[in-house]
């Protein structure tokens, strides 16, 4: 099984609002888990309008394309998406898909906060289309609450979504979560609530995939600084793949979210690629 990374050049060299340029030096800092066995280099495509038409309003999206950062976003949701289909179809275990411009904050007809176009709404309404699937796991371990995703899917009762942010609630008949991880915190500390709140409720869940949101802007010296270290997202990433191996034959996909310091995207996304193609 296979291991996917999703990338376009048009990603670097630009001040992406919120996150900026912290992707300039991929894919070369890449260069080396590239050349694991199983793993397999994607040039994220733009996402066809009709995909986006399932999640958006056509206002909104209009609106959107007007702007300097449609393109990447439409790149990113593209990468999502096609991701999200080659491990539904097997072609893929899981996949790293990178993100500018599109993620967490858009819902159905509005967006802020650097993220414009949805990554996970066109991605899982794609592949409940071609497979008939329709349990789904979102994990969403940014900073800020994933409000866009949750408006995108909400009355969707076949979508879990857990946010760990800064209140904790539970609705929907538990399938949306938010669970209290803000102010000072330590690696432990935040895995464990992983652990509790989100590991045994995939479990009962059984979803055809889990997509994770990942966001490093919770590390220490970054914009949503909370006391983690480099190396948290990584025991992260092993305890949700390890979850997914058990309950959805691994189908995981990760999508980059917030986060503005390069050195971290550095660190931790080859790092990434490394226990995702293990």
């Amino acid at each position: 099984m296979k291991t996917g990374i999703f990338f376009h050049e048009e990603f670097k060299n630009k001040d992406w609002p919120v996150i900026g340029d912290k992707f300039r030096n991929f894919p070369e800092v890449l260069k080396d888990v590239l050349k694991l066995p199983g793993v397999l280099y994607f040039e994220s495509k733009p996402v066809d309008e009709e995909i986006l038409l399932n999640t958006h309003t056509h206002t909104y999206l209009q609106e959107v394309k007007r702007s300097w950062y449609y393109k990447g976003a439409s790149l990113a949701v593209g990468g999502c998406v096609e991701a999200a289909e080659l491990i539904a179809k097997g072609e893929l275990k899981n996949a790293l898909v990178f993100s500018v411009g599109a993620g967490h904050h858009s819902g159905p007809s509005s967006g802020w906060g650097g993220t414009y176009l949805s990554c996970s709404g066109p991605a899982i309404r794609h592949v409940r289309s071609i497979t008939g699937q329709k349990r789904f796991a979102i994990l969403d371990t940014d900073c800020h609450h994933g409000d866009g995703t949750r408006s995108v899917f909400e009355g969707d009762y076949d979508v879990l979504h857990v946010c760990f942010c800064s209140y904790n609630n539970v609705i929907e008949n538990g399938t949306k979560i938010d669970v209290d991880v803000w102010g000072r915190t330590t690696d432990e500390e935040y895995l464990n609530k992983v652990g509790s709140e989100f590991i045994p409720r995939a479990e009962a869940f059984r979803p055809f995939m889990i997509l994770h949101n990942l966001g490093h802007d919770t590390a220490q010296g970054d914009y949503g600084d909370i006391g983690l270290t480099r190396d948290f997202y990584l025991e992260l990433v092993r305890m949700v793949k390890a979850c997914a191996d058990r309950i959805c034959e691994g189908r995981y996909l990760i999508i980059t979210h917030g986060g503005s310091r390069a050195d971290n995207a550095e660190y931790i996304f080859p790092r990434v690629v490394e226990i995702l193609a293990s």
